[in-house]
C-alpha cells in the first residue's frame, strides 16, 4: 500500500524523475545559444528538491522499511540524498560552461539519471534494489565519462570505465547471488540472523565477501581496485571527473556501510581486516604514485585512491564514532574534491592547460582562484582551519578507539607525504611566475555559474573545519541507524 511514508522515502528520486523529464520536454525548443540553460534549470531544479525535502521528506526517529522492505527510511540514506543532490547541483553549475558537454541537455539527463541511482544506493535494504541502484547509477556515468567523441581520451576513459565497470559489477553480482543462495533472502537486515542460524564457515564468508568488496572498491577506487581511475578522470570532462570523484565514491561508501554493518555483523575479523588492509595500501601507493605526477588531473586521481584509504579506517573501526567519522568524511570530502576540479575546470576553460607547471602565477592572474586554491588543497592535505582536517581527525580518532593504531599511524605517515605534493602544487600557484610574461596582462575571468559554484563549496569546506558540530550531528543520526 503506498502510504505518507513510502511516498516520503522516494520523494526526493521521484522530484528528479519530474525535474529530468521536464528538461527533456523544454529543451528541445531552445535555441543553441539558450541550450546552456539547461545547467540553471538543474542546479536550481536540484536545489528546490533539496528544500522540499528537507520540509516534507525528513524521515521520523525509527527507521521504516518501505516499498516491500526494498527502501529504509532512515537518516543514513536521507542525509546521503542530501550530500549526492549538492554534488550533482555544484556539477550542474560547473558543467554549464564546459565548451561541448554543456550545451547539451543530454549531460544533464545523464547526471539526474545517476543522481537518481546514487539515492537508492544510499537507503537500499535489499540486495536486488542495491544492485539496480548501482547499475542505474553506473550507466549514465559511463556515457558521461565518454560524452566527447571527437576526444579520443574521452572516448577511450568512457571505454576503460565501461570495461572495468562491467567486469567489477559481475563479480559483485556473482557475489550477491552467493549471499542470497547462502542465506535464502535478499533483505539485508534478514541476511545477518539466516547466515547466523545456517552456520556458515569463515571460509566460505572470507569468499563471499571478498567478491563484493571487488565490486563496492571499484566503485570507490581503492587499490587493487584503482587502474582506471587515473586515465578516467583525465579523459572525462573536467566536471564529470568531479562528480566521479566525490558523489560517486561517496555512493559507494555508503553501501559498503551499509551492507557489511548489517548483514555481516557477526563476520567482522573478516571483513575488517581485509577494508584495513586496502586501506593501507590505498593510502600508501595512491600518495606515492601521487607524487611524480605532472598533469593536475592525475594527481587529483591518486589523492582520490588515497582519501578513499582514509575514509575506509571509520569504516574499519565497527562502530557508531567510526561510521559518523566516514559520513562526515564524506561530507567533507565532496565539498573539497568538487572545489578542487571546479578550479581545475575554471582555469583549463580559459588556458586550455591541465600541466602543474600552468598554474604558475595564477595567485597574481585570478588572485580570488588562487586562494580558493589554496584552501581547496589545504582541506586536502588536511590542515586546519579547513573540512579536510577536522575529518581526518574523525576517521584516526575511531581507528584509535577500535584498536587499529597501526592503521592511523599509516594514515598519518602518508598525510604527511601528501602534504608535499599539495604543497608542490600551491608552490606554482603562489611562488613561480611566468616566464617572462606580466601575469596580470592574463587573468583568469571566472563566469557567473563558475563563481556561484565555487564560492558555495569554498564557504562549504571552511564551515566543515570551523562550525562542524551540527554537520557532525546529522552524521551521528545516520550512523545510529546502522546499530
Amino acid at each position: 500500500m503506498f502510504t505518507s511514508v513510502t511516498f516520503a522515502s522516494i520523494l526526493p528520486e521521484i522530484l528528479i524523475l519530474v525535474l529530468g523529464l521536464l528538461i527533456l520536454i523544454v529543451e528541445p525548443f531552445w535555441k543553441e545559444d539558450q541550450r546552456r540553460n539547461a545547467g540553471w534549470m538543474t542546479a536550481g531544479g536540484l536545489l528546490i528538491i533539496m528544500l522540499v525535502s528537507l520540509l516534507f521528506g525528513r524521515p521520523g526517529d525509527d527507521p521504516v522499511s518501505t516499498l516491500g522492505g526494498m527502501v529504509r527510511f532512515d537518516w543514513l540514506g536521507f542525509f546521503l540524498k542530501m550530500l549526492f543532490i549538492f554534488a550533482a547541483a555544484a556539477t550542474a553549475l560547473l558543467l554549464m560552461d564546459h565548451e561541448q558537454a554543456g550545451h547539451r541537455g543530454e549531460a544533464y539527463l545523464m547526471l539526474l539519471a545517476s543522481l537518481i541511482g546514487m539515492n537508492l544506493m544510499a537507503s537500499s535494504a535489499d540486495l536486488v534494489m542495491l544492485y539496480l541502484s548501482v547499475e542505474t547509477a553506473s550507466i549514465p556515468l559511463y556515457i558521461l565519462a565518454g560524452f566527447l567523441l571527437n576526444d579520443e581520451r574521452s572516448t577511450e576513459a568512457g571505454f576503460k570505465y565501461f570495461l572495468y565497470g562491467a567486469v567489477a559489477s559481475t563479480i559483485m553480482l556473482y557475489g550477491f547471488s552467493l549471499l542470497f543462495g547462502f542465506s535464502g533472502t535478499t533483505d539485508l537486515y534478514a541476511i545477518a540472523a539466516a547466515l547466523t542460524a545456517g552456520g556458515i564457515s569463515p571460509l566460505l564468508a572470507f569468499g563471499v565477501v571478498t567478491l563484493i568488496i571487488v565490486g563496492l572498491g571499484f566503485k570507490v577506487s581503492v587499490v587493487p581496485f584503482h587502474f582506471w581511475a587515473p586515465d578516467v578522470y583525465q579523459g572525462a570532462p573536467t566536471p564529470v571527473a568531479g562528480y566521479l570523484s566525490t558523489a560517486s565514491k561517496a555512493a559507494g561508501f555508503v553501501v559498503i556501510l551499509r551492507l557489511f554493518f548489517i548483514a555481516f555483523p557477526n563476520f567482522t575479523e573478516t571483513w575488517t581486516i581485509i577494508l584495513a588492509v586496502l586501506a593501507a595500501i590505498s593510502m600508501t601507493v595512491g600518495n606515492l604514485l601521487a607524487l611524480p605526477q605532472t598533469n593536475i588531473k592525475r594527481l587529483l586521481a591518486y589523492s582520490s585512491i588515497s582519501h578513499a584509504g582514509y575514509a575506509l579506517i571509520g569504516a574499519v573501526a565497527f562502530s557508531q564514532f567510526g561510521a559518523a567519522s566516514v559520513i562526515f568524511y564524506l561530507a567533507a570530502y565532496i565539498a573539497t574534491n568538487l572545489l578542487a576540479f571546479g578550479i581545475v575546470m575554471a582555469f583549463s576553460r580559459v588556458t586550455g592547460l591541465e600541466e602543474i607547471t600552468d598554474y604558475a602565477g595564477l595567485s597574481r592572474r585570478s588572485p580570488l582562484l588562487g586562494l580558493m586554491m589554496l584552501a581547496a588543497f589545504l582541506s586536502l592535505a588536511g590542515m586546519p582551519p579547513f573540512g579536510g582536517f577536522v575529518a581526518k581527525v574523525f576517521v584516526f580518532a575511531a581507528g584509535v578507539q577500535a584498536n587499529y593504531t597501526w592503521l592511523v599511524i599509516v594514515g598519518i605517515i602518508n598525510s604527511i607525504i601528501g602534504v608535499y605534493y599539495y604543497l608542490n602544487v600551491l608552490k606554482y600557484v603562489y611562488l613561480y611566475r611566468l616566464p617572462g610574461e606580466d601575469e596580470e596582462q592574463h587573468p583568469i575571468p571566472l563566469t557567473q555559474p563558475y563563481m556561484i559554484a565555487l564560492v558555495i563549496l569554498v564557504i562549504g569546506v571552511i564551515v566543515l573545519g570551523t562550525v562542524f558540530g551540527p554537520f557532525y550531528a546529522w552524521s551521528d543520526a545516520g550512523a545510529l541507524n546502522l546499530f
